[in-house]
């Protein structure tokens, strides 16, 4: 099987990556293992919050000068300031084309609120998510923070009381209706994937909106946990024209229904230009002559190798194993590509639980086109994106979607220059 690219991960980044390249007219496919991260994610996406010596960041752009100093193997100080101001802002026009309208600028961060209540700095957030600008009170007054009696994976208490300190007036309360009890008989079902079903049935909404007008009477805004949507807008749309009140989701537990709709919605445009996905597949091993890789050989395919001119690994990092930890050393199982780690393992991590974690920081080694390197040379036409990436703390720095994103574009950048320049 032969393609212009192949792409190991289908994620943030290797979405982001496909879609670029498949605009640019190449056949693309993606070796998806399984759930991405985004399954598990809030939705909203970060560029940098902090500097590695903790200092806040509102202005991540304004950043990125200071960022090299303090952490030169940073994937954005090895990109660029330049490449990461333009590809930032490239990325948010790729977020419009995939239809997901987003909150947010390269130029600023803002405060988006959480499952508990609080507000956490970040790039873009889900126009269905409360936000609010750096500065400045809460803006919303009597509000209904409406649960879903049986629920355990949000809790209206905890955000109401969260608002109340901050000096809102919030309430709680707890929704029911007859169409979940089915669902609420086993935990292990009453999820928020499985509660949008029911709640998204046409069959439903009459008696869901008269609960919540029910539930939120004096309320000017309304929190409900995102159990709503989960392939469109559609149900929340009428719930806005029928209740005087601003509605707003806020993300649960994993699985998180805001993260599924973004995967949803880039792997459509991936497919819709013509990328072929292959779900459930495993990259296993590469063949490797003259620091190119030449045939990937996956689960599913068995000895029909993948053939492609370029190959890009977002397989992410120890999470998705694209990384994988043994007793004595790192590895990166597919290429046998060199990481940037300590080689004893006592220094994989610190003993203090919430102190910064060594290993977070680890990832396959690149040059300055993000081109892997194997036993000290670079491969030709393998690129890594994303989580597999060494340099930094994605927790800490608060910078793990926007590596994702910017270093998609730029390798999409470095393979669509070196293809169009050979032509």
């Amino acid at each position: 099987m032969q393609f212009d690219t192949v792409l190991i991960g289908g994620g943030l980044a290797g979405l982001a990556c496909g879609i670029r390249l498949a605009e640019r007219g190449q056949r693309c496919a993606i070796v998806s293992a399984g759930q991405s991260a985004l399954h598990f994610s809030s939705g909203s996406l970060d560029l940098l919050g902090k500097l590695p010596d903790g200092t806040v960041v509102n202005h991540p752009l304004q950043a990125l000068g200071a960022l090299a100093q303090q952490a030169p193997d940073h994937p954005y100080s090895v990109m660029g300031s330049a490449a990461v101001t333009q590809l930032a802002s490239e990325s948010e026009q790729l977020m419009q084309r995939c239809d997901v309208p987003l909150f947010g600028h390269s130029e600023e961060n803002h405060l988006r609120l959480t499952p508990l209540g609080m507000r956490r700095s970040t790039w873009l957030s889900p126009l269905d998510v409360p936000v609010t600008s750096l500065q400045g009170p809460i803006p919303w007054e009597q509000v209904a923070v409406i649960g879903i009696e049986g629920f355990l994976d949000f809790h209206p208490q905890l955000v109401a009381g969260s608002l109340q300190k901050a000096g809102v007036t919030a309430s709680s309360h707890s929704l029911m209706l007859p169409a979940l009890d089915r669902l609420r008989t086993n935990p292990s079902e009453f999820r928020a994937v499985n509660i949008a079903r029911v709640l998204d049935l046409p069959a439903h909404r009459e008696a869901l909106i008269e609960e919540l007008k029910r539930l939120s009477v004096g309320a000017q805004t309304i929190i409900l946990p995102a159990c709503l949507g989960l392939d469109s807008s559609q149900t929340l749309d009428d719930l806005r024209k029928q209740i005087p009140a601003s509605i707003f989701l806020l993300p649960t537990l994993p699985p998180s229904l805001l993260g599924m709709r973004l995967y949803q919605q880039l792997r459509r445009r991936f497919q819709q230009l013509g990328g072929m996905f292959m779900p459930g597949d495993k990259a296993l091993r590469a063949a490797i002559e003259n620091h190119r890789v030449t045939h990937l050989y996956s689960h599913n395919h068995g000895d029909i190798p993948l053939v492609a001119k370029n190959y890009v690994l977002a397989s992410g990092s120890f999470f998705s194993n694209g990384l994988i930890a043994r007793f004595d050393q790192i590895i990166e199982p597919v290429f046998g590509l060199d990481i940037d780690a300590p080689s004893h393992h006592a220094q994989w991590t610190a003993p203090e639980l919430f102190a910064p974690q060594p290993y977070l920081k680890f990832g396959v080694k690149t040059d300055r086109h993000l081109r892997a390197i194997r036993e000290g040379n670079p491969l030709e036409n393998l690129y890594a994106i994303g989580a597999v990436l060494g340099g930094y703390d994605p927790l800490r720095e608060g910078c793990g979607a926007g590596v994702s994103l910017v270093s998609a574009l730029f390798a999409a950048q470095q393979i669509a220059g070196f293809t169009e320049a050979a032509a």
